[in-house]
C-alpha cells in the first residue's frame, strides 16, 4: 500500500527529525507513511570484495599477495587462474603500508569511490605486477559490513595516568577523566527508532554509503539489546562525502553511513519512531576495559551542541606548520582555504588543537560528581541528517521503494 501511494506520489515521507518535531505538535500514525532515519559514523567491520583487471590472460597463474595504494588485501577466494583477474578483500581498517599511520582501507574506498586512479601490486610466482586501476575498471566492487549500524553506541574516558593510544581517540585519551570521546547519532539512529526491530529484516532494502544496498542479517556480537546488522552495497552507486578514512591514535579507522526508511505500519511502530535523545541512554566506559561505570542520555551529545565546527581565519594563529592540518583525522583542513565540508567529519579535533581558529560548543557527560568535556566525536550528526534528507528525496521521487523482510532478524 505504501509502495503504491509511493508511485503514485501521493505518499508522506518525513525525516526523523521532520518527525519528530511534528509528532510534539500532535501528529497521527495516519498523517504520515514513511520516516527516514541515518547514522554516519566509524564503522570498524567494514571491508570490500574487488574484482581487480591486472594483466593479460596467461601472464600469472594466481596472486599470492595483493595491495592497493599500500593497503594489503586479502587474494581469493577464487583464484581465477591464468585470467588476469584477481579478487581481493580489503578491510576498512588495514594500514597501507607506505604511509601506515596516515592511510588505510577507508581512505583507498573513497578514493576509488571518487574515480581516483589507485594503485595495485600484486606477487604471483615470484614476479610483480603493477598497474593503475580506476573503480569504473573493476567488474564488480562491493562494500560489506560485517558488524555496523548500532543501536548507537558508547562514550569513552580513561580514569587512569597520562594518554592512552585508542582507535577512541585522535591524540591519544587524556587521563584522570579529562575529557570524553563519544560515538552514536542518538535520536537519528535507524535502529534506535525501531527497537523492536519490526519493520527491519533480512533483504530491507537501505543506503550504504549513499548507494541502495540491503540488510544480509545480523552482525558480529548482535543481541536484542544491542542490535546491528550486516549489510551490502554496490561501490559504484556510493556518495564520497558519506564514507572514507578518520585517523586515530591508534591507526586508521573507517566511516560508513547507513540510512533506512521505516514505515509506518501501526501504532507501535508509530510510537518507536517518536523517540528522543532525552530517552536514548547513553553507557559510559573506562576506555582501558570499555566496561560501562556511568550512563548518561544522548541529549548530552546532542541537544544544545554546534553540529557543525566553525573556522575563524581572522583568528588564525601563525604556526610554521599548522597542527590542524597535520593532524585533522580526514584531511579535512588546509590554510588558506578552510573546512572543505565535504571531508570535514565535525568531529571536534581542530578545536583542541587551536582553539582561537576553531569554535564549536561539544557538550558534557555527567561522571561522578563532575562534568567530563566531550573532545571527540566519531558520528557526525550534519551528515546524517544529510543522509535521511538524501532517501527521502529518493523515495519522493520514485527512485527508492520499500521492500519487506524476507526474515526478521535475531529470530
Amino acid at each position: 500500500e505504501i509502495n503504491r501511494r509511493i508511485r503514485e506520489g501521493k505518499a508522506v515521507v518525513m525525516t526523523a527529525e521532520e518527525f519528530k518535531k511534528a509528532a510534539e505538535s500532535g501528529l497521527s500514525p495516519q498523517e504520515v507513511d514513511v520516516v527516514t532515519c541515518a547514522t554516519c559514523a566509524l564503522m570498524s567491520g567494514t571491508f570490500a570484495l574487488l574484482s581487480i583487471p591486472v594483466a593479460e590472460r596467461g601472464k600469472f597463474e594466481k596472486a599470492e599477495k595483493v595491495w592497493l595504494n599500500g593497503v594489503p588485501a586479502f587474494p581469493g577466494p577464487c583464484p581465477n587462474e591464468r585470467l588476469g583477474i584477481v579478487e581481493a578483500i580489503v578491510y576498512g581498517t588495514s594500514r597501507s603500508e607506505l604511509s601506515p599511520g596516515k592511510y588505510g582501507g577507508g581512505h583507498l574506498f573513497r578514493e576509488l569511490v571518487e574515480g581516483k586512479e589507485v594503485e595495485v601490486e600484486v606477487r604471483a610466482g615470484g614476479k610483480k605486477f603493477m598497474k593503475e586501476v580506476r573503480l569504473d575498471e573493476m567488474e564488480l566492487a562491493r562494500i560489506f559490513t560485517s558488524r555496523s549500524s548500532f543501536r548507537n553506541y558508547m562514550a569513552f574516558v580513561h580514569g587512569g595516568k597520562g594518554r592512552v593510544k585508542t582507535i577512541f581517540s585522535v591524540l591519544g585519551l587524556r587521563g584522570r577523566l579529562t575529557e570524553a570521546s563519544v560515538s552514536g547519532c542518538g535520536e537519528l539512529n535507524p535502529l534506535e527508532n525501531d527497537p523492536k526491530l519490526l519493520t527491519v529484516g533480512i533483504g530491507t532494502r537501505i543506503l550504504l554509503n549513499g548507494a541502495m544496498g540491503y540488510i544480509m542479517g545480523v552482525g558480529t556480537r548482535f543481541s536484542k539489546e544491542k542490535p546491528n546488522l550486516s549489510l551490502t552495497a554496490d561501490m559504484k552507486g556510493m556518495i564520497p562525502k558519506f564514507m572514507g578514512g578518520f585517523v586515530t591514535s591508534a591507526g586508521p579507522e573507517c566511516i560508513t553511513s547507513v540510512a533506512m526508511a521505516i514505515p509506518v505500519l501501526n501504532e507501535e511502530v508509530f510510537k518507536g519512531l517518536k523517540v528522543r535523545d532525552e530517552e536514548v541512554e547513553l553507557p559510559i566506559a573506562d576506555v582501558r576495559d570499555r566496561v560501562p561505570f556511568e550512563h548518561t542520555q544522548y541529549s548530552k551529545v546532542w541537544k544544545g551542541v554546534d553540529l557543525k565546527v566553525e573556522y575563524l581565519p581572522s583568528s588564525c594563529a601563525e604556526h610554521k606548520a599548522c597542527p590542524v592540518e597535520r593532524k585533522c583525522p580526514t584531511g579535512a583542513f588546509r590554510k588558506g582555504k578552510g573546512i572543505d565540508l565535504e571531508r570535514c567529519f565535525d568531529c571536534g579535533t581542530c578545536i583542541q588543537l587551536c582553539p582561537s581558529s576553531f569554535r564549536g560548543k561539544l557538550g558534557t557527560l555527567p561522571v561522578g560528581n563532575r562534568e567530563v568535556p566531550i573532545t571527540l566525536r566519531q558520528s557526525c550528526r550534519r551528515k546524517a541528517v544529510e543522509l535521511a534528507e538524501l532517501l527521502k528525496k529518493k523515495i519522493l521521487e520514485g527512485e527508492f521503494l520499500l521492500s519487506e523482510p524476507l526474515q526478521p532478524l535475531g529470530g
